[in-house]
């Protein structure tokens, strides 16, 4: 590739004149002195380094300072960090000196940042300690968190020059975390495109035919706003305020959720687009106003009482403020009406970032979030949980919507949704969580697993005697809860675990056997259990008794386990052992860098068929299984395991058979199953496994498990049955075993 060095000069100084520009609004005296000071260190600093795109890597810090000042709405401070953001990590740069020339708060900034510049790179815990690192600097300073979004962003919008595999591991890393993270900073509008490039990256074929549907609907849709606008608009402008009117689709990957949860084909999905009324106007009277606009808005289309949603009153835990209400209109279309003042609208579409511009003026929303990183503060100090299950509650408590509920003085408390009267014991205190055996909700006695409702009244009843329950785990949902049950119980099963482990010593001197390490192993294997704390552990509770550890020894394999894989460390070992068990040509998925034939097995949580986009997962003990990459589980296993990865992909060679599974509904008549029947056997030979129809007043549904060669033949089937007279409907399920 020939490099223009002087045109290449040209675009990194335009590119920091535009930064420049957009961030002129909110520079103090002294700010572009201190930003060209940032730039040209950081243009120093990374001159010889450039992107997997060939660009020069000084574009990327550039990209990633705009997104803070334009789309997040950060100041200098952040313009400087993210400039810098990765000077640390790659050059010979140190903290110290960065300390020297922009001093303390700068330098902390960025050295969170750094921490977690590999997250997620090494081995499931590792990346689970980043993780919780950067969460220390997030409850010190928030812009460590929003200039990582800012970089995760412009990383996914370039994503393209990535190989497969890394497209995959950064793709689903972002869904599991980064995406949960922007909605709970309340970062509406960065929410949403990470979730569609995600979806872009993961399964494009999806991504591109939504997105080409919503651009073919874009028309009507227009003209239909315009329409059902008309009426309001006229009442507005009597009122003579300032609005102004966004007719808002919903995102890919929200449609995308619908069209999977409901099992609908996009044609189905109502509620594509909002409607969004901005007012323009001072505080105090937009609470008064925005109720004024819903009501000129049900004056003259009928609203659906299940659907109102105040959240000005009480603002979500995120600062989200806004009136929705879902009305229908004169076509028998349910349209989402949005009502909310532009302050409001800041806040939505920047979040917490917005919130500094207000901080004075609005204190109930600033608190909410301010609650919020408290309670992060609070997890954090919980720190002797692995690290894991820190991720794993974290996230948990991330995306879900809040329940407003009030002490018996009536202050008021708010938990994630579908939190219990246990979790509230421990929002309380973890000493009245610990021995609560009930509550009062409005002066009705309830078990400790009644699940809380907006506006409930509770107070806790304790015991001295009750003391945290393993199942206790099953009904609470609030990380704090978590954390303190699993504080507790770990306690009470490190004791069993010690009586275990003289229980099982004594047992084995009793049996002569010596409690060698390939002994537990053996034990271990046939008790499955995944360590010896586990083991004891079982032993001391009773659930692997004296006579079971008999049986044990009595039928105890002689030779030592040689037939168990051992986990291999990581992709590229896995590859290079690939490489030596080459010659099964029966299958025909290609796994690895180079592509070879292996044994693998197929996923049975998302059972893929040739044609479906994959990649292969090394387990422990089961060597390589096979996902499609929208499977349930992807995300999970590749931010967790990113490094047990391997590509695959189909190709064409043989004619194998794969199960899986067709849903399909219609209007019951003579003679249907027969016709449905003869197309899957004779007209496309394909054979049936199983087929239970079941009819009910008129409409029938069915599900057939039936063996197709891949996505192509497969599409082909379902387009014959919808041909079908009665068909309505027919889609493809995974089957469960």
């Amino acid at each position: 590739m020939v490099i223009d060095a002087e045109q290449e000069k040209k675009e990194i100084i335009s590119r920091y004149r535009r930064l420049l520009r957009k961030a002129k609004p909110i520079l103090k005296d002294g700010d572009a002195k201190l930003i060209k000071k940032a730039f040209t260190l950081s243009l120093d600093a990374h001159k010889d380094m450039r992107r997997k795109s060939g660009e020069p890597f000084i574009f990327h810090p550039l990209a990633v300072a705009e997104i803070c000042v334009e789309e997040i709405g950060l100041g200098t401070t952040s313009i400087i960090s993210a400039l810098m953001h990765d000077v640390v990590e790659d050059t010979d740069i140190e903290l110290t000196d960065i300390e020297r020339m922009f001093g303390k708060k700068i330098a902390r900034i960025i050295d969170g940042l750094t921490k977690i510049r590999g997250v997620f790179e090494y081995g499931t815990s590792q990346q689970a300690e980043n993780f919780r690192k950067m969460l220390f600097t997030l409850s010190e300073d928030v812009r460590v968190i929003l200039i990582k979004l800012a970089d995760r962003l412009h990383n996914m919008r370039t994503l393209d020059s990535m190989p497969r595999n890394k497209q995959l591991k950064v793709a689903n890393e972002t869904i599991y975390l980064y995406a949960p993270l922007a909605h709970r900073l309340g970062l509406n509008a960065i929410k949403t495109e990470l979730e569609d490039l995600y979806l872009r990256f993961t399964d494009r074929p999806i991504y591109s035919s939504i997105a080409e549907k919503i651009d073919a609907t874009k028309a009507a849709r227009n003209k239909f706003i315009k329409q059902f606008m008309i009426p309001i608009k006229e009442e507005l402008d009597k009122l003579g305020i300032e609005y102004e009117i966004k007719g808002r689709p919903k995102s890919i990957h929200s449609i995308w959720n619908k069209m999977r949860k409901q099992n609908i084909p996009f044609e189905e999905v109502f509620d594509l687009f909002a409607i969004r009324i901005i007012l323009d106007t001072t505080m105090e009277h937009e609470k008064a106003l925005c109720w004024q606009v819903y009501s000129i808005v049900t004056d003259y289309y009928t609203p659906n009482p299940d659907r109102l949603r105040d959240w000005i009153s009480t603002p979500k835990s995120n600062g989200y403020e806004s009136l929705h209400t879902t009305v229908m209109a004169k076509n028998g279309q349910w349209v989402e009406v949005q009502i909310r003042s532009k302050r409001m609208d800041e806040i939505a579409e920047k979040g917490y970032a917005a919130h500094w511009k207000y901080k004075d003026t609005n204190t109930t929303a600033e608190s909410n979030l301010e609650k919020w990183l408290a309670r992060v503060r609070d997890l954090l100090e919980q720190n002797n949980h692995s690290a894991l299950d820190f991720v794993d509650d974290f996230r948990g408590n991330l995306f879900s919507e809040e329940v407003f509920v009030f002490t018996p003085k009536g202050e008021l408390k708010t938990l994630p949704y579908g939190a219990t009267a246990l979790d509230f014991a421990f929002e309380i205190h973890t000493q009245v969580g610990s021995k609560c055996i009930g509550a009062k909700v409005n002066n009705k006695l309830v078990p400790i697993n009644y699940v809380l409702k907006n506006g409930d009244q509770i107070e806790i009843l304790t015991s001295a005697k009750q003391k945290p329950h393993e199942d206790w785990l099953r009904f609470v949902v609030s990380s704090k809860a978590k954390s303190r049950i699993k504080d507790e119980l770990k306690e009470d099963k490190k004791k069993s675990a010690e009586e275990g482990k003289e229980i099982l010593l004594r047992k084995l001197r009793q049996l002569k056997e010596d409690p060698s390490q390939q002994l537990l192993e053996q034990m271990r294997e046939h008790f499955k259990v995944q360590a010896n704390f586990e083991l004891y552990y079982r032993v001391g509770r009773g659930f692997i008794t004296a006579a079971d550890l008999k049986k044990f020894v009595e039928n105890k394999p002689t030779s030592p386990l040689k037939n168990r894989p051992n986990a291999p460390a990581d992709a590229k070992a896995i590859e290079q052992e690939i490489t030596k068990i080459k010659g099964r040509y029966e299958d025909i998925l290609l796994v690895g860098e180079d592509m070879d034939v292996v044994d693998y097995k197929l996923a049975k949580c998302c059972t893929p068929i040739p044609g479906d986009d994959v990649f292969g997962f090394v387990t422990v003990s089961e060597g390589i299984k096979i996902h499609r990459t929208n499977c349930p589980n992807a995300p999970e296993l590749l931010s967790h395991h990113g490094n047990r990865v391997v590509k695959a992909k189909w190709t064409s060679q043989h004619e194998v058979a794969f199960l899986t599974g067709l849903k399909i509904r219609g209007t019951d008549r003579v003679g249907l199953i027969n016709d449905v029947s003869k197309i899957i056997s004779e007209e496309l030979k394909v054979n049936m496994s199983s087929m239970s129809i079941h009819t009910d007043s008129g409409i029938f549904e069915g599900e057939i498990m039936l063996y197709v060669n891949d996505t192509r033949h497969l599409e082909q089937l379902i387009e014959k049955l919808r041909s079908v007279e009665g068909v309505v409907k027919v889609s493809r399920f995974d089957s469960k075993e």
